[in-house]
């Protein structure tokens, strides 16, 4: 495999973008690199100038094949169905998606710029001088999950934290930090606190999306191609691009297993709980026994009716968490999130409305509880989040009656 140097900066486009635009040349292909920031007037406007101008045979978008999807399908969100999403487990991976658009979007509007111009720019022009598009990047969905399988439960619980905290994140950004921030990719930037000391968040992130994209924009037809990419990835991708080494796609695009020591937790919590219930009993009497399993059915179901009165649940969903959440988590395979989470999209079944306000109400969190779609989510997310605080509060306490 040849190797791919860069032969020039591009002059028309140098002083506009501080060196952003790089040409490549790489197995007999002329490659021009982009990097974008990706709520930037001035990056989406040289995309377009740049496309126009080169006229490339294939222009490749840092973007997975659902997300160009739904660039393409204005009408999106009037074909989710959040039971479906549920019952296949993608609740929290559908909330983090959220969230992060959320960021988007807020700091979008706030300088009057759609989230991803830069990426709708090159497919539009993209399509005018009939060039192919390729969309380059790894589905979302792989990424974050390579990134939750390869994090302890404290890190899930700070990541969940940092991509809440982030509704407030882009108030206190001014349009010369837009800019800035052509140095981070989005995730980067919300993700500041937690990934210098959790390197999975680096590699899931940045480095195997940038062997990723430059594998594809190499293998991507055509004599001349254009990739528009978030400036953080350019650097990764240029030396990935001009080395010789083998990229496996199929490797990168892998869900790791859970951890040996999960799937031995997943079964080994519920039955040391229901060891300790049978202990109780034979060594301390009825009386000891029976309270213990009141303080694990009080803590469980208390805590999780907590965490769905938070997420402004409907009644019946409230009452099916503190039910549940007793069983459920005696039960490595049901989540007491799941139950209420299904109970509320039938209590308030989401209408078609609620499915196409989903773009406007996520820039606020009075939008996500007041949407019926992502306040299901939200049910999900503290209904599980009450559930496990329950069981940890309800461990030392059943311990302590043996005492």
């Amino acid at each position: 495999m040849e190797n791919c140097p860069v032969n020039s900066v591009q002059p028309d486009a140098k002083e506009k973008t501080d060196n952003m635009v790089e040409i490549l040349s790489c197995n007999g292909k002329q490659i021009i690199l982009i990097g974008t920031a990706h709520v930037s007037r001035q990056s989406a406007e040289l995309v377009k100038d740049t496309i126009h101008e080169q006229t490339p045979d294939t222009v490749c978008v840092e973007l997975c094949q659902t997300r160009l999807a739904s660039i393409k399908d204005a009408d999106k969100w009037r074909n989710m169905d959040i039971v479906k999403v549920i019952k296949e487990k993608k609740a929290l991976l559908l909330f983090m998606n959220l969230l992060l658009a959320s960021f988007q979007k807020k700091m979008a509007d706030k300088f009057d710029i759609k989230p991803g111009q830069e990426m709708i720019n090159a497919i539009d022009a993209a399509e005018e001088i009939n060039a192919i598009v390729i969309p380059c990047d790894r589905e979302i969905q792989i990424t974050l999950s390579r990134v939750w399988r390869g994090m302890g439960l404290w890190e899930k619980l700070k990541l969940m934290f940092s991509l809440v905290l982030s509704f407030g994140a882009s108030d206190d950004i001014k349009e010369e930090d837009i800019e800035n921030m052509k140095q981070e990719d989005i995730l980067q930037t919300l993700l500041s606190d937690i990934k210098k000391t959790h390197p999975i968040i680096e590699k899931s992130l940045i480095n195997e999306r940038d062997r990723f994209m430059a594998e594809k924009i190499r293998s991507a037809p055509g004599d001349k191609i254009i990739a528009v990419v978030g400036a953080a990835h350019a650097p990764g991708i240029k030396r990935y691009l001009a080395s010789n080494e083998k990229i496996d796609l199929d490797e990168l695009n892998i869900i790791p297993p859970a951890g040996k020591i999960g799937k031995i937790l997943k079964w080994a919590l519920p039955a040391a709980i229901l060891l300790l219930f049978a202990a109780g009993f034979l060594m301390e009497g009825k009386n000891v026994g029976t309270d213990m399993i009141w303080i694990w059915i009080a803590a469980n179901g208390i805590f999780a009716g907590i965490g769905a009165t938070l997420a402004l649940a409907h009644p019946l969903t409230i009452l099916s968490s503190i039910i549940a959440a007793p069983l459920t988590s005696l039960n490595p395979m049901i989540a007491a999130g799941w139950v209420s989470g299904l109970v509320e999209a039938f209590s308030r079944k989401p209408k078609v409305k609620d499915l196409e306000a989903i773009p406007r109400d996520i820039v606020s969190i009075k939008g996500f509880w007041r949407n019926n779609v992502t306040r299901i989510l939200l049910v999900v997310v503290f209904t599980n989040l009450g559930s496990s605080i329950g069981t940890m509060t309800a461990l030392p306490l059943m311990l302590k009656l043996m005492n």
